[in-house]
């Protein structure tokens, strides 16, 4: 609607000049506005209200009949109303899209990788992973839905001084007796030895050892790590499932060790690379950035040479044409060194790469939480939790649902509260938990989502006739929500465009609010037989739209509620 409407005012004005189409969130300002006669008054040198006035009578001149009920000139703005034959003629194009409205076909023949998700090896999933895996997951769906080859892509740390820790620590208390290999078990001697290690500089050495025999291939230490590996990748699975969480590729530091000393070769032999104290850095004086360390002088590689192997990896045989990051915001400075150094060796030519920020998950004393200081908070157990507490929502809200539909539905509800808790705010935004909030049936939570879905397809099975348009729409309720049906398009190629899922969780709801309004303020089922078929086509529309939105943004939808 937004292009057709941008369209009719770029013919009555010509192109050249910059303007924006809107609509408008404060009633009585159209439903559709533009501030184009602001730009032709700057060129000009007139009134903005009188180039307003004479751009109304060109649009009117250029538009098919009928298609507007009114425009209005407030100030310099131009406020328009369709009419009913236009609402109605969209709604249909809606209706009869089906599962496919929304979808664009922009991003065809590019291939975007999005990278999310990738834990630390040898620690249980931290609370903290949550929205790098949520949020890459609903941009993997989005850009799938505008048209895109998407790849998504795990990247977890499974190299590197943690395991020298680890490894020290488990010998160490090898010694003692036997110790039990798990990841509870890891993770407690990681933190204990990485305690230690502040008061005992030897400690460090001896873990600084470790890894380096790691990083040799010494059997032993191969052997631990590949205990470790396999560990958290099971555990990492399961959350991943639980969550609806899919990779096509998963490869972590690990898999690109054998090309790590042909990066360092390579970038020493162009000089682009210096030795510095022993250690090997890439400079960025020119870019105004830290030189890029990619060797120490202890010979060992770090984590900023693996992503260096990893971008070319993915840009070499993937032939990606866009690499999304979907990491905290913390490491921005180590993604604008990382893209000045691809550029530089050539491995960066006109592809896209995007570091993907998103804000801290904060504990109850608003500060970041952390397994180094010994405050690891589950990922497992808060989900475990969110839907316990969904359970008990259940138990007042819908005592009705028992049994093992219950335990599906609590499940489904509370992971969806967690999830939608996060991507409906902005990602570049800190994360304080409300439980009550977010499990809230009222307003802007995952609930009221999903209570509208169900009370949408309630409607539809309770009628026993086929749900198609005759009547059209008249009402001012009907005509909202069709008109908010018209945007679902252009929401998804906003969030795309701006690697924020936000937008659509924010659609969603007011979606979900004008089929809220609409079915308070308009009888259905009981509507004589012409009004009847129309309204149940619209809430047939709402019911695929409002669950295609759910679940590109990676929730679940349930049936009854």
């Amino acid at each position: 609607m937004i292009d057709e409407i941008r369209s009719m005012v770029s013919a009555a004005i010509g192109e050249g000049l910059e303007f924006s189409v809107e609509r408008p969130k404060v009633a009585g300002r159209g439903q559709f506005s533009t501030n184009a006669a602001f730009a032709i008054a700057k060129r000009n040198g007139a009134s903005p209200k009188d180039e307003a006035e004479r751009l109304r009578e060109k649009i009117i001149a250029v538009v098919p009949e009928e298609y507007f009920e009114k425009m209005e000139v407030a100030g310099g703005f131009i406020n328009f109303w369709l009419s009913n034959k236009t609402i109605n003629e969209t709604f249909k194009k809606i209706s009869s899209a089906g599962t496919t409205w929304g979808d664009s076909k922009k991003g065809a023949g590019q291939k975007v990788i999005v990278e999310y998700g990738s834990p630390n090896i040898g620690k249980p999933l931290h609370f903290g992973h949550l929205r790098s895996t949520i949020i890459g997951q609903a941009l993997y769906n989005i850009y799938r839905s505008q048209g895109y080859r998407v790849v998504s892509w795990n990247h977890p740390g499974d190299w590197g001084k943690q395991f020298g820790i680890m490894i020290a620590a488990y010998k160490e208390k090898s010694l003692e007796g036997k110790v039990e290999l798990s990841i509870n078990e890891f993770l407690r001697l990681y933190v204990e030895y990485n305690a230690r290690m502040k008061e005992d500089p030897r400690l460090e050495e001896i873990a600084r050892e470790e890894t380096r025999k790691l990083q040799s291939g010494d059997p032993e230490n191969m052997r631990l790590w590949r205990k470790i590996y396999s560990l958290s990748m099971s555990e990492f699975a399961r959350v991943a499932k639980r969550l609806g969480v899919r990779f096509d590729v998963s490869h972590g530091e690990s898999f690109y060790k054998p090309f790590l000393k042909g990066i360092v070769d390579e970038a020493l032999r162009r000089g682009l690379a210096v030795k510095s104290e022993g250690a090997i850095i890439i400079p960025l004086d020119e870019e105004n950035l830290p030189p890029f360390v990619i060797q120490k002088s202890d010979e060992a590689y770090l984590y900023a040479t693996t992503d260096i192997a990893a971008a070319k990896y993915r840009l070499e045989k993937y032939k990606a044409d866009k690499i999304l990051y979907v990491v905290g915001a913390e490491q921005y400075l180590h993604f604008e060194q990382l893209f000045a150094v691809l550029k530089k060796l050539g491995y960066l030519r006109d592809q896209e790469l995007v570091h993907i920020k998103f804000g801290l998950v904060l504990g109850g004393d608003a500060k970041k939480l952390s397994t180094r200081a010994g405050k690891h908070i589950s990922l497992s157990e808060v989900i475990n939790e969110a839907v316990d507490k969904a359970g008990k929502v259940l138990e007042e809200k819908a005592p009705e649902i028992k049994g093992r539909e219950k335990r599906r539905t609590a499940e489904i509800i509370g992971i969806d509260a967690l999830k939608y808790n996060d991507l409906s705010q902005n990602r570049t935004s800190n994360i304080l938990f409300d439980w009550e909030k977010m499990l809230s049936f009222e307003g802007n939570a995952a609930p009221y989502l999903l209570y509208t879905y169900a009370r949408l397809r309630s409607i539809l099975k309770k009628s026993k006739s086929a749900a198609k348009a005759s009547r059209g729409f008249t009402t001012e309720a009907e005509k909202r929500a069709a008109l908010k049906l018209s945007e679902f398009p252009e929401v998804l190629g906003r969030a795309a465009d701006n690697c924020a899922p936000h937008y659509l969780a924010e659609y969603l709801y007011e979606l979900s609010e004008a089929m809220n309004n609409f079915y308070h303020a308009e009888p259905v089922l009981t509507a004589e037989p012409e009004v009847r078929a129309s309204r149940l086509a619209l809430v047939r529309t709402a019911s695929i739209v409002l669950e295609k939105g759910i679940k590109i943004l990676g929730l679940e939808t349930v049936e009854r509620l």
